[in-house]
């Protein structure tokens, strides 16, 4: 993956909710981070054939989305006030660690070995 990313749990994962005539197509993840003070909630836009990528995740898995920003400016009219979007879009996800599964550690506790007697004879 390239350009910027972001690493986080996945909190909530919504249903692709389809807009307009021709069909455009957005779902929305959202990841969290605790950093231990506060918790963060990123909302990510998977677009188009992407929102069918989001199947293969759960909430709870903690993931890395490569993204990319998207700003809209919006007025209603002239004289109303102007006001600006900014959203992140998904362009590709990683699993680092499914849902309910323990992280890979260092191996067996060596404590733990069974006794071997290397003085006993055969």
């Amino acid at each position: 993956m390239s350009g910027p990313m972001v690493r986080g749990n996945v909190h909530v994962i919504e249903e692709t909710k389809t807009y307009g005539q021709k069909g455009f197509r957005k779902r929305l993840v959202v990841l969290e981070q605790d950093n231990g003070r506060f918790v963060n909630y990123l909302p990510m836009e998977f677009i188009q054939d992407s929102c069918d990528s989001v199947d293969d995740l759960s909430v709870g898995d903690e993931v890395e989305i490569t993204y990319r920003l998207s700003g809209r400016k919006w007025q209603r009219d002239q004289q109303s006030e102007v006001k600006y979007f900014l959203s992140a879009e998904a362009m590709d996800f990683k699993v680092l660690q499914k849902a309910g599964e323990k992280a890979a550690g260092p191996g067996p506790d060596p404590s733990e070995a069974p006794f071997i007697d290397d003085e006993a004879p055969f």
